[in-house]
């Protein structure tokens, strides 16, 4: 949040990759003044998130794919969000370069990826890639955009998080298996035991395994 409020509060915000809103859902609190946009290939994911935020405009369908955008939402973010998107696509520079059109010239980007080593439950989650800061900057800039910054944030909570789903490895693919697509048991606990930590993470770290980055859309 305080990275897109660095240059000022949103006033137009697109979220990429919205999923079922529950960005857009703080979003809405955080900046009432705010239009708010959600851009979700998942139809689903749309209609979930319309329930929990009324007040936004969505856009179902894959920006990559030529989805129609009404006119009115050509270049019109002053503000946008990419978390946990790029990792699970098969082209993200793709991704990245084709939601320009949803974005207004210089509109702040702030992208969130997972860095560190894949584990068998990232790659039965669908993860394509991991990054590093330097590949994350890569994928940016391809895409058209003038990057800012890119580090490792998490340390050093998320990093910890992060070694125990490595360490448990298939047997975390079954514990959420067994719950029907949702984490069980152990899964479950150790996700609720963590989330009060991660706000205690450092922003920034060289041994973070949480990369962000802050790009500009093209000028």
């Amino acid at each position: 949040m305080k990275l897109l409020e660095a240059d000022g509060r949103p006033r137009r915000l697109v979220d990429i990759g919205s999923g079922l809103g529950d960005f857009l859902l703080i979003a809405s609190e955080r900046w009432p003044q705010a239009e708010l946009l959600g851009l979700e290939p998942s139809e689903v994911g749309v209609r979930r998130s319309q329930g929990k935020v009324p007040r936004s405009r969505f856009i179902a369908g894959d920006i990559m794919a030529d989805v129609e955008v009404p006119a009115d939402l050509e270049h019109w973010a002053t503000h946008a969000v990419c978390s946990e998107v790029l990792e699970h696509v098969d082209d993200d520079v793709a991704l990245l370069a084709a939601s320009t059109r949803l974005m207004a010239p210089g509109c702040r980007l702030v992208v969130t990826v997972p860095g560190g080593t894949m584990s068998a439950f990232d790659r039965h989650i669908g993860h394509r890639r991991h990054y590093t800061p330097t590949s994350l900057a890569t994928a940016l800039r391809l895409a058209g955009y003038e990057v800012e910054t890119t580090a490792g944030a998490g340390f050093p909570f998320f990093n910890v998080y992060r070694r125990l789903v490595i360490a448990r490895g298939e047997r975390l693919v079954e514990d959420v298996r067994s719950g029907g697509g949702a984490p069980v048991g152990a899964a479950r606990l150790a996700m609720a035991a963590f989330r009060p930590l991660f706000r205690l993470n450092a922003m920034s770290s060289p041994w973070g395994v949480q990369i962000i980055g802050v790009a500009r859309a093209p000028r």
